[in-house]
């Protein structure tokens, strides 16, 4: 049914297997378990840019939270309606939340397929998937300081012998695996949690989701240690040192983009701002009629006669052929002031 899991999955498996077996052998259990290590390399290797691009939509998405929020305090008892408003919001951010969760949701199937895959290599199997008979057979020969690969603690008595391993084997192999692989897989939640900002962490349902990360998930695989392969632990643990260090050079490589882009921000506000010391000069001319503003004197305007001043001599000055001036600014020559202009006299 899931065959198009499995076979993707041997196939990657045989690979890794073919180089290592040149080297260790075909039946060394360091060839085995490197090859199932470097799988697990090859599918993060491959989910690598999507895992950035869920980065990346986390960031954006707690830029925009609280308007989230103010969408939620908006239409607190219209779920359709906050809903729809999200999706615009998400839309005009270039959000999409689904593509956060796609390494995640891709990893689950492939555990699944190696989990069936591993489990399927017991002693007088023929083929299995990539696998041929001898390939099978040198899977369930392999030992790791002196456990298979395919033996887990819990597995009946009657298995075990069929793999030629002790219980005890087995337990030393299994209990550091799954010590080393819990506390891996606690301390990439917290590596993620801790890039959380403050909205996000007031959140009841991320506090819920943070809280099961770095406790529940950690002791379900302390717990899960006891039913898995020592192949599995081996993968949980290789895929939880991935992820540890790829979080680490993904953060510092966005947390240095975002550094640089406020710098370039800087750099452009400082060199379009006045320089120190420098009156800052106003292009735009005043439209004809406007109020000055204040402290600017008007300029001079030409008047009637073409004249450049618009300066009205004052009362008793002296004309340019020595008469005294006595016009009243406004007033046409000859005109009487008793009467105003335009006024007639009512009968």
């Amino acid at each position: 049914m899931l065959n198009f899991i499995y076979y993707p999955v041997s196939f990657i498996l045989w690979c890794w297997h073919w180089v290592f077996g040149k080297v260790f052998g075909e039946a060394s259990g360091f060839a085995w378990a490197l090859s199932v290590i470097f799988l697990v390399f090859t599918l993060r290797a491959i989910l690598f840019k999507p895992f950035v691009g869920q980065v990346r939509s986390m960031r954006r998405m707690q830029e925009f939270a609280p308007e989230m929020q103010k969408i939620k305090k908006k239409y607190p008892n219209d779920r359709q309606r906050q809903a729809q408003e999200m999706q615009k919001l998400q839309s005009e951010h270039g959000v999409n939340p689904l593509g956060g969760c796609l390494p995640m949701l891709v990893q689950i199937p492939v555990f699944i397929g190696l989990f069936h895959v591993l489990r399927s290599f017991k002693p007088g199997w023929g083929e299995v998937y990539f696998f041929d008979a001898k390939g099978v057979e040198s899977f369930v020969n392999a030992k790791l300081f002196g456990a298979n690969l395919s033996t887990f603690i819990t597995m009946p008595a009657d298995q075990l012998a069929q793999f030629g391993t002790e219980r005890l084997n087995v337990i030393l192999v299994s209990v550091p695996l799954m010590i080393v692989a819990s506390i891996a897989t606690h301390f990439t939640a917290r590596h993620s949690v801790a890039r959380q900002n403050a909205s996000a962490l007031d959140n009841p349902q991320t506090a819920i989701m943070n809280k099961l990360t770095l406790y529940i998930f950690p002791l379900g695989v302390l717990a899960g240690g006891f039913f898995f392969p020592v192949a599995i632990l081996m993968y949980w643990l290789s895929n939880n040192a991935w992820t540890l260090g790829q979080q680490h050079f993904v953060y510092k490589r966005i947390d240095a983009e975002e550094e640089q882009k406020k710098a370039t921000a800087v750099e452009t506000r400082q060199a379009l701002a006045p320089k120190p010391g420098v009156k800052p000069t106003n292009p735009k001319k005043p439209a004809p009629g406007a109020k000055p503003a204040n402290g600017v004197k008007r300029q001079p305007t030409a008047g009637p006669g073409g004249s450049g001043s618009s300066a009205t001599p004052a009362s008793g000055s002296t004309a340019a052929n020595g008469s005294s001036n006595t016009e009243i600014p406004g007033l046409t020559p000859g005109r009487s002031t008793s009467k105003k202009p335009g006024s007639k006299k009512r009968r």
